[in-house]
């Protein structure tokens, strides 16, 4: 089970409520939470591979391109999840759901982008 996560800024608070309703032992911090509010996405990536956690963004523009960076520079990225904003808040849900029971850490570490939906 991935269960240390972070989610990105912008990124839908509906969604992380139903995640926590869903599985209330989850651990997932915002980025605000981790003081990291307007934060460089380069900041953010190295906050969540400090903190082994599995970043859950939006932004399909430029959080994957500084990932990849991070992994060609051969620093470590415990993994980011893709969730495009167009998607269903529902089918994000389920599809966040599944991911965070059926993977273990080590199956997202150094993989840049898991893209919803499965």
């Amino acid at each position: 089970m991935l269960d240390r996560l972070a989610s990105d800024e912008n990124f839908d608070a509906r969604i992380v409520r139903g995640l926590k309703s869903r599985l209330p032992t989850l651990d997932l911090v915002s980025v605000e939470q981790a003081g990291l509010r307007a934060a460089s996405d380069p900041e953010v990536l190295q906050w969540a591979a400090r903190e082994g956690r599995v970043l859950l963004t939006h932004d399909e523009r430029t959080m994957p391109r500084f990932a990849y960076a991070r992994i060609d520079a051969g620093r470590p990225v415990p993994g980011v999840v893709l969730a495009p904003d167009r998607l269903a808040i529902g089918s994000a849900l389920e599809d966040l759901l599944l991911l965070i029971e059926a993977l273990e850490p080590e199956e997202m570490a150094q993989r840049v982008v898991v893209r919803l939906p499965l």
